[in-house]
């Protein structure tokens, strides 16, 4: 993950990452239990390296129960019953490109062609969900979405609900497409999440910049 750009080493080096460092191992002496795993931290980075973004979809924190939370936002491992965020996700697919729901919740093979699986907070302790939104995380990924915004071009954003949308502002319009809507969960998808046509508008942009279209 260090190697994904050059930048992030500085992002986890400053005062906000020392903060981030000493919190998380202060978390795990006292044995609590966090959500996902530490080998699964950065695996939006490793499946999805800097010069192959393509997409950047930005969650909030990672799932909180037993099983879930694999460090792709919005995704859950084969086998994990699919949650209901993305279950309406699948539905809008259908409903805008035509495709079969998928059985499975991994959202892997997005990440394989350019999708950037971004939480905003990449830790989470169990059953307490927003518990490590204050521990410095947020500092690097806002870094993350400047670094990308500054250094790539003609990408696209997909900015699901209210906590996403304030991201809007680390995003320059006039170089990428930033596309928003409310999130996809059962509370307020109905809202303008459902009909928003997000995936055919990323491909159409894609395909307009010679940019191959995703295989969602």
């Amino acid at each position: 993950m260090l190697n994904w750009h050059p930048q992030v080493n500085g992002l986890l080096q400053n005062q906000s990452g020392q903060n981030l460092k000493a919190f998380l191992r202060q978390e795990k002496q006292a044995r609590k239990v966090i959500f996902p795993n530490s080998s699964n931290w950065f695996k939006a980075f490793e499946l999805t390296p800097f010069n192959a973004v393509k997409v950047v979809i930005l969650g909030q924190d990672p799932y909180h129960n037993d099983g879930q939370a694999h460090g792709l936002s919005f995704s859950v491992p084969n086998g994990v019953t699919i949650p209901p965020s993305l279950r309406n996700i699948y539905t809008e697919l259908q409903s805008d490109l035509g495709l079969t729901p998928n059985n499975s919740g991994n959202l892997e093979h997005w990440a394989k062609q350019g999708v950037l699986l971004l939480n905003s907070v990449l830790t989470v302790e169990k059953n307490s969900p927003g518990s490590h939104a204050q521990s410095g995380w947020v500092d690097f990924t806002d870094g993350v979405i400047d670094i990308i915004n500054t250094e790539k071009q003609n990408l696209v954003f997909l900015l699901w609900g209210a906590y996403a949308y304030k991201k809007a502002a680390l995003i320059d319009n006039n170089k990428h497409l930033v596309l928003t809507a409310t999130h996809p969960s059962p509370f307020s998808a109905h809202r303008g999440f459902f009909g928003c046509k997000h995936f055919s508008k990323a491909n159409k942009y894609l395909k307009m910049h010679q940019l191959k279209q995703i295989n969602w």
